[in-house]
């Protein structure tokens, strides 16, 4: 699978849905900054993707803030399965814990498949997670602090995003996922010189 398509389509999901819902109100302006950071893991095993998790939480550290604030690690090639996805969420916690990272970074986490425990299956609410690809957030601790200050009850978020997706319904997020599909294809045929498919 092309990295380029991988990330024109998981960029075009944050800013359709994660942004254009505001569905995290703290997502706009480092997207808008440029201080995203998009990486894609060719892993097809665990322990490589540990290993590129692993690398990824290094480098943020190193990295300037005003650079990058965040990355988001897609891995299109392993944990497809939403269950097996849930059980690595351990490991990548432990990994922060080798790394002596715990208090400097989080991990947060999204998938094609995801949903909340106390939710019935086809629900909706399941949608606030649902991205293109399976993908771990890495956060700076700082960086939540100082949207926790700026917005000091985060459960609203949650219940706000909730009656977001009940507004839009399984027919409204489906034409939402169509257009960050054809926002992602015009992205790519830009970027080669050519008018996008229609």
């Amino acid at each position: 699978m092309q990295t380029e398509r991988v990330i024109a389509e998981t960029r075009a999901w944050l800013d359709r849905a994660v942004i254009g819902l505001n569905l995290c109100p703290f997502a706009k302006a480092v997207q808008a900054k440029g201080q995203v950071r998009y990486i894609v893991s060719d892993a097809a095993d665990v322990e490589t993707l540990q290993a590129h998790l692993a690398q990824a939480m290094q480098e943020l550290v190193a990295t300037d803030p005003e650079v990058t604030d965040t990355v988001l690690l897609i891995h299109p090639q392993v944990l497809q399965d939403f269950e097996e996805f849930n059980e690595f969420l351990g490991i990548a916690e432990d990994t922060l814990a080798a790394l002596d990272l715990e208090g400097v970074l989080q991990v947060a986490h999204f998938h094609p498949q995801f949903q909340f425990a106390d939710a019935a299956p086809g629900d909706i609410s399941h949608a606030t997670n649902q991205s293109p690809y399976p993908t771990l957030h890495l956060l700076r601790e700082d960086s939540i602090d100082r949207a926790v200050e700026a917005f000091p009850e985060p459960e609203a978020i949650y219940e706000a995003n909730i009656t977001t997706m009940e507004g839009l319904g399984a027919a409204g997020w489906a034409a939402l996922q169509a257009q960050w599909q054809a926002d992602a294809e015009a992205a790519l045929a830009a970027a080669k010189g050519a008018p996008p498919s229609t």
